[in-house]
């Protein structure tokens, strides 16, 4: 049954492959139970129903990418998407957290009318081979990134923006412990290696006294009532340009993250074929504009691609069953939330690491002998852990792609897309950073 529903033996994977990569995928992602209602919680929503609303609305857009396009990545509300909802609009602009909700809900019917027309489908075609390459590797470097950030081997600095953290933070012994270990068992082949190497570290952690140990293990979960609807009950609020530039905004930043997210994820998993085609990557856009309305009536800010799904692929995760085990294990933690609040990021930060090493191999497909070629890939690589965002080193990369092409006399071989692209991106500058 399951291997006709998601065809195990066509991506040459086991039931026992995708749990496990849903279980590394989820103890990965896990952080996002209690980050993002913290954040939802500085815009007005009750951080209760928000924890509950986190863990439903990520469940149901796992259910939604699993069974709709079949892959192995989990949706859920995105830490960037989540930061402009709260501190932008609805502390910066004073605007309330249910009219934000209905801007949501608007940006994300636009999402799918926008996929019913295959244009997400038309936009990521007609990005060159190089230039995937390039963003997947920009993404393993970005994720390597927040990996040596919430392990605090990487910190803030004053004058150099970053500096190596000191060594008398325990955090750091934490994650440098799971890190050998995880690149240890990795590099002895050792199944489910990534996985292993978290609940390891968590429980050193706990014998040295620096990961406290859960005071329970079973707790209710909060009702979402105070949010569920208020997006469509206050639809009828966006009737302002203030507000329809929200709409825009949040429409352009997911679908660029998310855009930018699937080719990495597609490429890593190895699912993209010679011709650089992507298969059912209209299906994937569906699932992902679908849940994202979804979290918009439950009440949470936008769902989109999650990149901690390369923990899982890295796991061996190939189908949608990965993406269904991780949505029940989300629905699952609504009543273990005091196992899932002893679990830091420093236990999970060596598999961001890990999976940047990973991911980063794409750069090696990368044509650097043609200079136009190699700019905007290389913008394209440092743009997205330096700005921190996935659609900003999009942004970057493609700008500068027929610029450079047309400079070298290769303009023939920009298509009419890229040249769409281009302008566009300007505009998202634009509307995003002014």
């Amino acid at each position: 049954m399951l291997n006709k529903v998601f065809h195990l033996q066509d991506a040459h994977t086991t039931v026992k492959r995708e749990l496990i990569a849903a279980l590394t995928t989820f103890v990965s992602l896990s952080y996002i139970l209690f980050v993002n209602p913290n954040i939802l919680n500085a815009a007005g929503i009750p951080k209760g129903a928000a924890f509950t609303v986190t863990a439903v609305a990520t469940a149901v857009g796992c259910f939604l990418m699993g069974l709709i396009a079949n892959y192995p990545i989990a949706l859920a509300p995105t830490l960037g998407s989540g930061a402009f909802f709260a501190y932008n609009v609805c502390v910066g602009m004073k605007i309330s957290w249910e009219t934000t909700l209905a801007a949501v809900l608007v940006a994300s019917i636009l999402f799918i009318l926008i996929t019913i027309f295959k244009l997400r489908e038309i936009v990521v075609d007609a990005i060159p081979q190089d230039m995937k390459y390039a963003i997947s590797a920009g993404i393993g470097l970005f994720i390597a990134f927040i990996g040596l950030k919430n392990g605090q081997i990487i910190v803030n600095s004053d004058s150099t923006l970053v500096a190596l953290g000191k060594f008398s933070n325990p955090a750091v012994w934490i994650t440098l412990f799971g890190l050998i270990l995880t690149v240890v068992l990795m590099a002895m082949n050792f199944p489910g290696s990534i996985f292993i190497g978290m609940i390891v570290t968590a429980i050193f952690g706990m014998i040295i006294g620096q990961i406290p140990l859960p005071h329970g293990i079973i707790s209710g979960a909060p009702s979402m009532a105070p949010t569920f609807g208020q997006a469509v009950f206050h639809i009828k609020d966006i009737n302002t340009a203030q507000l329809w530039m929200v709409v825009l905004t949040f429409l352009l930043v997911t679908f660029f993250d998310t855009a930018g997210t699937l080719i990495g994820m597609t490429e890593q998993a190895g699912m993209v074929d010679k011709n650089g085609k992507i298969p059912r990557i209209g299906r994937a856009f569906l699932a992902d504009s679908t849940a994202m309305v979804e979290g918009a009536v439950f009440g949470t800010a936008p769902l989109g691609t999650s990149v901690e799904s390369s923990a899982g692929i890295a796991m061996g995760g190939r189908t949608g069953l990965t993406a269904i085990f991780v949505g029940i294990f989300f629905l699952i933690s609504m009543i273990f939330s005091p196992l899932l609040q002893v679990i830091p990021t420093t236990v999970t930060a060596p598999a961001l690491i890990i999976v940047g090493v990973l991911m980063a191999s794409n750069l090696k497909k990368i044509d650097w002998d043609k200079f136009e070629i190699a700019v905007p890939a290389f913008l394209t690589v440092v743009g997205m852990p330096l700005t921190s965002s996935i659609s900003d080193g999009l942004a970057l990369g493609l700008i500068a792609y027929p610029i450079t092409m047309i400079a070298s006399k290769r303009y023939k071989k920009v298509t009419p897309m890229m040249y769409i692209l281009f302008v566009v991106f300007i505009i998202f500058f634009l509307v995003t950073n002014l």
